[in-house]
């Protein structure tokens, strides 16, 4: 049973790293490995990125905040790659780390479609234009922009006192015609709860903004998608961190394809990215339903701070 299911993941595996094995030459021909060896062999950076990137993925399935979102200010900020190249292949590490953590999700019952389809309608649709916008700024100011972002982001998770389980007492109208609701058993507990949500049109509305900077900093969403679904709309905490990982697969594509389409990915930097953020999401994805989400979310956010402090002086000339 085991092989089956993970028989063409290692296939898969094994054809990127062929192709992680091949690149070198093409990059060369780009300019690309000059700029970033630093004395190292080619391989030494790819390596390391799938190390950091794989460690990214669990913490970014058990945070809920997607892997973009730490893959891009700690890549731009403590490897030599340019902001550019870190923010398309951070929109890719989201999305690969969500398509991997998608499924198990869904099959355990915490994502929810009927939450997540909305909200992705909304997002990409302002992903798009945040990815041409980001794209057409000079880099040391998207490069403050996204440390004072990453900071902002900080905050807000110090701040924002997430509930596990969100009193509401009444569905909303919106919710209720879009039969936004349901029901999950509480692994730690045992406990069955059924939760609906509420102020559905401010909670979508606050989606557009989100999604614009997700596509302008290559961030992914998840940082700002789970505060909205737990904080404003009502969901559990653990349906809006498993949702908001589900909701990334949509949502990133979008912007993915923009710079796709610059030449803003480039393949030694996004393929160990990718496998790596994909295991990681894997052992993530098992942890989720066990984990104590206060002890993640400190260990999250002193990541990020530290991220964003280095990526905001990166910016200014200074780190």
């Amino acid at each position: 049973m085991l092989s089956k299911c993970y028989g063409p993941l290692f296939a898969k595996i094994v054809i990127l790293l062929v192709l992680l094995w091949t690149i070198p030459v093409v990059a060369a021909a780009e300019g690309t490995v000059t700029s970033v060896s630093q004395g190292h062999v080619w391989w030494f950076w790819p390596l390391l990125l799938l190390i950091v990137t794989f460690v990214m993925g669990i913490f970014a399935v058990l945070g809920g905040v997607g892997g973009g979102v730490l893959f891009v200010p700690i890549i731009s900020g403590f490897f030599p790659f340019h902001l550019d190249f870190v923010r398309g292949a951070g929109l890719l590490v989201a999305l690969s780390g969500a398509l991997a953590a998608g499924p198990g999700l869904l099959k355990m019952n915490l994502a929810s479609l009927r939450l997540a389809i909305p909200v992705a309608l909304i997002a990409s649709t302002c992903a798009i234009i945040g990815a041409m916008v980001g794209l057409a700024l000079p880099t040391n100011i998207v490069q403050i922009a996204l440390g004072a972002t990453i900071i902002g982001i900080c905050v807000l998770m110090l701040t924002a006192k997430k509930s596990e389980f969100p009193d509401v007492p009444q569905s909303d109208r919106l919710s209720s015609a879009l039969r936004i609701y349901g029901v999950y058993q509480e692994k730690s507990t045992g406990q069955v709860i059924d939760w609906k949500i509420h102020r559905t049109p401010l909670g979508l509305g606050l989606f557009i903004l989100v999604g614009f900077m997700a596509g302008m900093f290559g961030l992914g969403a998840g940082w700002a998608n789970v505060p909205v679904l737990n904080l404003m709309m009502g969901a559990p905490l653990k349906i809006s961190v498993a949702t908001s990982k589900f909701l990334l697969s949509i949502t990133d594509t979008s912007a993915a394809w923009i710079y796709m389409n610059q030449g803003c990915v480039i393949p030694m930097i996004v393929v160990p990215s990718l496998v790596g953020i994909m295991l990681g999401s894997f052992v993530g994805v098992r942890l989720l339903a066990v984990a104590k989400p206060t002890m993640i979310r400190w260990i999250v956010i002193g990541i990020l701070a530290f991220a964003g402090i280095k990526a905001l002086l990166k910016g200014l000339g200074i780190g």
